[in-house]
Parts: C-alpha cells; structure tokens; sequence
C-alpha cells in the first residue's frame, strides 16, 4: 500500500512533528518498556504494555514520514504497516512479528487471561528494544531535525 492509498482511503492523515511531540512518545516508549519488565505483573499484562511500545515507535516513524495514523478500526495494523513504508527492509521481518503480537494482544485485552508466557515477554522485550534502535538511527539519517538531541 502507498501513502496515496492510505490518504485516500483516510487511514492516514498529513502530519507535521516536531521534536517536543516526539519526546512525549519516547517516554511512553520508555515507561512501556519500563512496565514491560516489572516482575510483578502478569505476563501478559507485561506483553501487551511491551507492545504499546512497539506501537509507539510505529507512531513515531510514521509522524517523520509526515503522518498521523487515523483512530479507525484497524489502526494498530496500519500503524505497524506504514512504519514498515516508511523505514523499508530493516524492519520488514519485525512488522510481521509484531503483527503476530497484535493478534496475542487482542485476544488477551478482551477473550482470555494466561495466555502468555515469560519466553514470549523476553523475546517481545528483545524485539521491542531492537525497534527502539533501527527506528531512533532511522530518524538520526532521514530527519536529524527530530533527533532527541534537537
């Protein structure tokens, strides 16, 4: 799907960032990852704050590209699917990683419990942490104006 697509088919919306608004999604990223590791609460809990961090990076790649994802039904995988636009290749094989995690999410936001385990919570952490660095070194080649150090 192209830009042009995903504009006409409202998913997307024009978008100017700034460095401020990109700070604010850093620290939720920060405090999601953060969450993601307390000991103390569910695995599955763990995972679905873990993969709002993969989603706001999603969101931050998107908002440099010159984007806002549209609050409709299937928001979470168009976020996923323009970051995938706008980065390329390096993030292909994670986009369908966290797709994957997208799914595990929702069933345990809304039909089960214990559907996760502490493996799954440490390789989410790994690949979240991964995202972290090609999407901040993404940003620091294709618009260095909105690096933190800005």
């Amino acid at each position: 799907m192209s830009w042009a697509e995903l504009l006409a088919e409202n998913k997307v919306k024009a978008h100017t960032t700034s460095v401020a608004e990109l700070n604010k999604l850093r620290q939720v990223v920060a405090r999601d990852i953060s969450d993601g590791q307390v000991t103390g609460l569910s695995a599955d809990r763990r995972f679905a704050c873990l993969y709002s961090a993969a989603l706001q990076l999603a969101h931050m790649a998107v908002a440099c590209a010159g984007y806002r994802v549209a609050t409709t039904t299937g928001h979470h995988k168009t976020s996923l699917e323009s970051m995938e636009l706008c980065i390329g290749n390096p993030v292909r094989a994670l986009v369908t990683y966290f797709d994957l995690c997208r799914r595990k999410r929702n069933m345990l936001e809304y039909d089960n419990a214990s559907l996760t385990s502490e493996i799954e919570v440490q390789e989410l952490l790994r690949k979240v942490k991964e995202l972290e660095m090609i999407v901040e070194n993404w940003i620091a080649s294709n618009h260095p104006s909105l690096s933190p150090q800005s």
